[in-house]
């Protein structure tokens, strides 16, 4: 479990996340939904350690990230996955060698060990066959698959998406979706999914956090949006924004 307690970041004078305390369970999909401007990135940054909070506490099963020392924080990095918003894949290596990428750097395997991961991480995302080509030579929606398999290859315990379906068409944003949810649930990972696609908050959103203007505004479930946008005017202007 993650949970964050009283998370302040400012920037000079200028303050951007005001107390956020939330817990993201294991086996769900957890979104932290919001318009441009509204502190997601920046509590992402804070929540994998790009970024460093002035006040709080961000607890990886019970281990606080921010006050760790340097080889305790590299343990809990080796835990963390990364999708990131534009695949982040190197254009230079094949599909095979990016996702061997964090293996051959992070971990003890043999290069028959590296393989058989690696074979195994691309199958599950459906990429068979696809280990010789180079991004420049799959679709963008593969290019995602890469990078999910990539982000699992070191066997995670802890998964963060940043718009995971940036620039997709709707058919391949679900399956995107569905994979994510599938992953999260056959591993019981810890995902968070950084988002302002509300087809993705109605469709896999078990838990969503709506921040607005640093704060959190809302938290409940996909069941409990409906509802909520009706009584929460910024929810409800978001959500009728993000429809359009």
């Amino acid at each position: 479990m993650l949970e964050l307690q009283n998370i302040n970041k400012s920037f000079g004078d200028k303050q951007v996340l005001f107390d956020i305390n939330a817990k993201f369970e294991p086996g769900i999909p957890n979104l932290i939904i919001g318009a441009s401007g509204g502190g997601k990135s920046v509590l992402l940054k804070c929540m994998v350690g790009l970024m460093k909070p002035e006040k709080g506490n961000i607890l990886y099963d019970g281990r606080d990230f921010v006050h760790l020392e340097y080889e305790q924080v590299k343990e809990i990095r080796r835990e963390i996955g990364m999708l990131f918003q534009g695949t982040a894949l190197f254009d230079s290596l094949t599909v095979a060698e990016n996702v061997q990428f964090p293996l051959k750097m992070f971990s003890k395997m043999n290069a028959s060990e590296i393989k058989d991961r690696v074979d195994f991480c691309l199958k599950r995302v459906q990429l068979e066959g696809a280990e010789n080509k180079y991004p420049a030579e799959i679709s963008g929606g593969m290019k995602k698959r890469v990078g999910i398999a990539r982000a699992i290859a070191m066997d995670i315990k802890y998964l963060f998406c940043d718009e995971p379906n940036s620039g997709l068409d709707p058919i391949t944003s679900r399956v995107i979706d569905d994979l994510l949810l599938d992953i999260t649930a056959e591993y019981g990972i810890t995902t968070m999914i950084i988002s302002h696609d509300m087809k993705t908050a109605f469709d896999i959103g078990d838990k969503i956090l709506f921040l607005y203007e640093g704060k959190i505004r809302w938290q409940g479930s996909k069941n409990e949006i409906h509802s909520a946008g009706k009584e929460i005017k910024e929810l409800g202007a978001f959500i009728a924004s993000s429809q359009i």
